[in-house]
């Protein structure tokens, strides 16, 4: 039996998405964070030293990082969700790119983002002013205008096929879920309709609804 190691908050709801459509039976722990900190339970350690999620454990085996899940997932089940295009390299690079791009190129950025607009609640009183000005500097002159840039490469790449790769939804989609929900979750996609009709396939997908009714709503950190 496949276990998630579900970290509330976190990005395991894409592995549950992904468990649900490739029709897996799984079991799910759930931990809470930290309420002060925010921080995954020491608890989650004992599963995987670095305490993070999403994890899974199958039988004997530990698999940590959602693109290493993703991988495992599909290549152990069977599934074209994550097919290798043997006969397509342009798609296979396709596939991987936006495997790899979520975690290595768009979550950084949302992280970074994160930090600076917590920066000036979790400031001493005395320097919230300098913590807040800091915060506003930061988001305004570099990570909006990378984000923007980033979100412009998204919307041509969905304008013109409805999904990353593969067939609805690939392993790249799944992958890419968790990003774009976090961002339609803080600022609105009026400019980025395909993003926005993405988002709304995700939520509509039977697959994720099972997701929604068996672990709850995907919700952010810091909300």
């Amino acid at each position: 039996m496949i276990r998630v190691h579900h970290l509330e908050k976190s990005r395991s709801h894409r592995i549950l998405w992904l468990l649900e459509t490739l029709g897996l039976d799984y079991d799910i722990e759930v931990y809470q964070r930290d309420p002060k900190t925010q921080l995954a339970p020491e608890s989650l350690k004992k599963i995987h030293p670095l305490g993070k999620s999403p994890v899974i454990t199958d039988g004997e085996l530990t698999i940590a990082e959602s693109g290493a899940i993703i991988d495992y997932l599909v290549n152990s089940y069977g599934n074209t969700k994550g097919q290798l295009f043997e006969e397509d390299r342009n798609e296979w690079v396709n596939y991987r790119y936006w495997l790899h791009y979520a975690e290595g190129s768009l979550m950084p950025l949302l992280v970074m983002g994160l930090v600076f607009s917590q920066l000036p609640k979790q400031s001493p009183w005395l320097i919230k002013p300098l913590a807040k000005g800091i915060s506003s500097t930061v988001q305004q002159r570099f990570i909006q205008p990378q984000l923007k840039q980033h979100l412009s490469i998204i919307e041509s790449h969905l304008g013109k096929r409805s999904n990353f790769a593969g067939d609805w939804p690939s392993g790249a989609d799944i992958q890419m879920s968790f990003p774009l929900q976090a961002i339609a979750a803080t600022q609105s996609l009026a400019k980025y309709p395909a993003i926005a009709a993405f988002v709304a396939r995700i939520e509509s997908d039977p697959a994720w609804q099972r997701v929604v009714e068996r672990a709850g709503p995907l919700t952010m950190p810091g909300a």
